[in-house]
């Protein structure tokens, strides 16, 4: 039976979840919610949704069975805290929580309800991010000293969300949440220190670059912004070789995806292409998440949990070191 899952809220990203979605065979995407009626049936018809509600209707609706939460970051908290009172599994949109104390709110309830709580990362259930964890945990380029990842683009209209430092606006969280989740990955803890600068625009933070130092001498340097051409990138260097990669949420955008890798500290040695499959990072995201729900996976369930919470103790920490 498919996990039956209902959209709290019409964002553009809704939009983009639902190419994945329909692409699964493990989802179906039953309601769809919006604080304007209108919105949420003229996103339904398109989408061929069966329902359209008001957000509480959404909640009360016995026949969804987990809801997707891409409401505005300062919404998270609130939201996904009602949903799992509600009895609905959550999949909520990254940074699930701009500090630890909204985090842990949400995975207290989550657990007082006895339903499972996952932050949307696409790129975490790509292969190529499996991979590289895989390489990195069995020595491939040695332990790994420093990491430096990037992600930045270009925001201009003045009405975007994501510009409102009331709605958990800037570049780190909407960005650099993802370089901050992927250092998280790769060292496996939250940092011990950390060190940030940014430039603010508008009371939000338009271009951010945050220094990570880690137990055992790691450390990471992260930079994002929302002033500049596409890039996105990671390289990720250890005692004995180096990962180089763009860390993509959906690889099927892409001509033959792939990363590279050098087995050797040699600056001579060449690198290896190592190719990825093709796939859509919303699809591969809503397989694991009904995944995790079928099997009862605690184990998974863990894991995510702990990354989410160190993830949202460095984003406030990051916020926090630039603004000093």
């Amino acid at each position: 039976m498919s996990l039956r899952i209902g959209i709290l809220g019409a964002a553009k990203i809704a939009g983009s979840f639902m190419v994945g979605a329909k692409a699964s065979s493990r989802v179906a995407v039953v309601a769809i919610a919006s604080r304007d009626r209108a919105r949420a049936e003229a996103f339904a018809r398109h989408h061929d949704i069966p329902r359209a509600y008001g957000y509480a209707d959404l909640l009360a609706d016995r026949e969804v069975d987990a809801i997707y939460n891409p409401l505005p970051n300062s919404m998270h908290a609130e939201w996904s805290i009602a949903a799992a009172r509600a009895g609905k599994h959550v999949l909520c949109e990254k940074p699930l929580a701009g500090n630890l104390a909204d985090a842990e709110a949400m995975f207290a309830a989550a657990d007082a309800h006895r339903v499972v709580l996952v932050e949307a990362f696409p790129y975490m259930f790509q292969p190529q991010t499996i991979e590289i964890e895989r390489l990195i945990a069995s020595g491939a380029i040695g332990p790994v000293r420093t990491m430096f990842a990037a992600f930045g683009f270009t925001i201009a209209e003045p009405g975007n969300i994501r510009l409102d430092a009331r709605l958990g606006g800037g570049a780190l969280l909407d960005a650099g949440c993802y370089p901050v989740s992927f250092a998280r990955q790769v060292f496996g803890a939250r940092p011990t220190r950390v060190t940030a600068t940014a430039h603010w625009h508008g009371g939000v933070d338009q271009t951010l670059a945050a220094t990570l130092e880690y137990p055992g001498g790691g450390i990471a340097q992260i930079g994002c912004s929302f002033a500049t051409a596409v890039y996105r990138r990671a390289i990720i260097a250890g005692t004995a070789g180096i990962i180089d990669t763009d860390y993509h949420n959906h690889t099927d955008r892409v001509t033959a995806p792939s990363f590279r890798l050098k087995r050797s500290a040699d600056w001579q040695a060449d690198y290896e292409t190592v190719p990825v499959p093709s796939e859509n990072g919303f699809r591969l995201e809503v397989d694991a998440f009904a995944d995790v729900i079928e099997r009862d996976d605690r184990a998974a369930v863990r894991a995510r949990r702990a990354a989410s919470l160190d993830n949202a103790w460095t984003l406030a920490a990051i916020l926090a070191a630039a603004r000093r």
